[in-house]
């Protein structure tokens, strides 16, 4: 797509200072922003011959390229004016005016040579702009084309033997457009009416008594030639304001050969290329315009096969830097440092490397013997090379901060001796394959995984090498020292038990003791038990002897009582009885 940059008006590409030439670099940053192809259209022709105005049509503008309406030329050097093209999209046109030739306020017409030069080297379209016809002096103004072979080489070095270099001008030239201003003759030949181009076609042709050698120049280099001719297009004191007018104030047949070449460079003119068919676009042309003008101010003749392979020279350098910062960056993008593989990151290489190639190749001109190809791939090597040391130094650093990370407590405890302690030989070893085990747990350690933790283990079998032998002193004097426990606990275990027999001999001396005492103090119980009860026995037997002794006198008392009372009652009866025979007593 075309550059940001929108052309307003004209600049000047190539100045001419006092005859000596310089590129404008300000428009070389322009031009160089187009990266479109390139129509290029450059004119020449005498002073005050109306050039200016044409590409101002050109441009579709009436004002633009300065005109000049006096006896003095306007245009110095080489202007530039880069519009979108009208009927051609995704290209631009890029118009070149150039200084006016044959300029006696210049001295010389050294200047006006390179000026044709030049032109013909950029433009992929020449127009040679004339007034009044196509005659012999029309041929001795443009001797210029005579000197083309001794401006312009095609090839860098001669070949006698070979085809003349000429030869290969023809092929490298733009078309060719003859202008012809203020036109009023009739297109006629031998009576007969003729196109424009049989006009030209017919005044090129060799004549007696005059110059060939322009003509023929003209036919050997330029393969296509048109030519286009114009009624003057207004007259008197309007010519000195025709960029003012509007078509209807101009000439009709005027305006109709001005709508009939731009036309034509429109719909006709080709985009510019260079040999083998490659485009130009602003970059390219800028190169050229260096290289060129480089050329003519040191003393030297433009080469085009010097300019296209110094343009090669730089696209092909750009084109290698540009691939190489596409793969650079998607291997940034596409790789996570560390890999878990080597295999991870050349399968990336892969994928990186072929899209750098599709880069370089589509970006690449004339890389001749795929040397730039080759440059490009052996700096997609080196550079991965330095991708696989980083992922190396990238793994690295991670798993020794890993290691430093999960194993500082176990360090920790070493700088401690927390393991100077029987057994802690195998504490210590129990806890490294634990921290083993979680390292190797960790994911994104890279392809020095194994390497790391290999040099670090190894790093410290110094240190399990004291812990061990600190162990074996430290067991063998436990193991001294248990014994000696052992054995204090056996004697104290001894005498513990003899302690306790002693005191269970003690407490069943003390127990048959109590029980004796108990049996004797039973024996006094019983037996004072016995005693009161014998005397309590003795007693209730007194007792119970006196009561029936009390009871036998009771009862003898009763019976005695009741004998006495039988016999007072058997008185009575005798009484009664006794009475009642003489009379009762009661």
């Amino acid at each position: 797509m075309a550059g940001d940059h929108l052309m307003l008006a004209p600049i000047c590409l190539i100045e001419n200072n006092n005859g000596q030439f310089m590129v404008n670099q300000e428009a070389l940053q322009v031009l160089r922003t187009f990266t479109q192809p390139l129509v290029v259209v450059a004119i020449v022709g005498l002073c005050r011959t109306g050039k200016s105005y044409l590409m101002n049509k050109l441009a579709g503008r009436r004002t633009g390229f300065s005109l000049g309406s006096t006896v003095q030329s306007h245009t110095k050097g080489i202007w530039m004016w880069c519009v979108p093209h009208p009927t051609k999209p995704n290209h631009t046109l890029v118009l070149l005016d150039s200084e006016g030739l044959g300029d006696v306020e210049k001295g010389d017409n050294k200047n006006d040579k390179w000026i044709f030069a030049l032109a013909v080297l950029l433009s992929s379209t020449f127009v040679y702009n004339s007034m009044g016809t196509i005659d012999q002096q029309a041929m001795e103004d443009i001797y210029y084309v005579t000197e083309l072979t001794d401006k312009i080489k095609a090839k860098s070095s001669s070949r006698t033997e070979q085809m003349d270099d000429s030869m290969e001008l023809v092929s490298l030239f733009p078309d060719f457009v003859w202008t012809v201003r203020d036109f009023i003759l009739e297109l006629k030949i031998n009576g007969q009416p003729a196109t424009p181009d049989q006009y030209l076609e017919n005044a090129l042709k060799p004549k007696k008594g005059t110059s060939e050698e322009a003509g023929m120049c003209i036919q050997k280099f330029f393969r296509n030639k048109n030519c286009f001719v114009f009624a003057p297009p207004a007259y008197g004191k309007k010519l000195l304001k025709i960029e003012q007018l509007h078509d209807d104030e101009l000439d009709a047949d005027f305006v109709k050969s001005a709508e009939n070449f731009s036309n034509h460079i429109y719909n006709k003119a080709k985009a510019k290329t260079l040999p083998g068919g490659a485009m130009v676009n602003g970059p390219r042309l800028g190169n050229l315009v260096v290289n060129y003008v480089e050329a003519i101010t040191s003393g030297d003749i433009p080469c085009m096969e010097n300019a296209v392979l110094a343009l090669a020279e730089l696209e092909n350098s750009a084109a290698v830097q540009k691939a190489f910062t596409v793969y650079e960056k998607m291997m940034r993008l596409g790789i996570q440092f560390p890999t878990e593989t080597i295999q991870e990151l050349l399968c990336l290489y892969d994928i990186c490397e072929r899209e750098a190639i599709n880069v370089f190749i589509k970006d690449s001109f004339k890389d001749v013997d795929q040397k730039f190809q080759k440059a490009l791939e052996n700096q997609l090597k080196a550079k991965l090379d330095e991708f696989c040391k980083q992922n190396e130094r990238e793994s690295q650093d991670r798993c020794t901060a890993l290691l430093q990370d999960i194993f500082r407590p176990l360090e920790e405890a070493v700088k401690q001796s927390a393991f100077s302690k029987p057994g802690g030989y195998d504490i210590y070893l129990q806890q490294m394959r634990e921290l083993q085990k979680k390292y190797n747990q960790q994911p994104k350690k890279g392809i020095q995984a194994n390497k790391i933790l290999e040099e670090y283990l190894k790093s410290k079998e110094t240190v399990a090498d004291t812990i061990k032998q600190a162990d074996q002193r430290l067991t063998e004097k436990e193991n001294q020292r248990r014994e000696q426990e052992r054995q204090a606990q056996a004697a104290a275990e001894a005498a513990r038990r003899m302690e306790m027999e002693l005191r269970r001999q003690e407490q069943i001396n003390w127990e048959i003791q109590r029980r004796q005492e108990e049996e004797i103090r039973q024996m006094f119980i019983r037996m004072e038990t016995e005693k009161r009860r014998l005397l309590e026995e003795q007693k209730r037997e007194r007792t119970r002897k006196l009561e029936e002794e009390a009871r036998k006198i009771q009862e003898e008392q009763r019976r005695a009582m009741a004998e006495q009372a039988r016999n007072l009652q058997k008185f009575r009866q005798q009484y009664n009885n006794h009475s009642s025979d003489v009379c009762p007593i009661l």
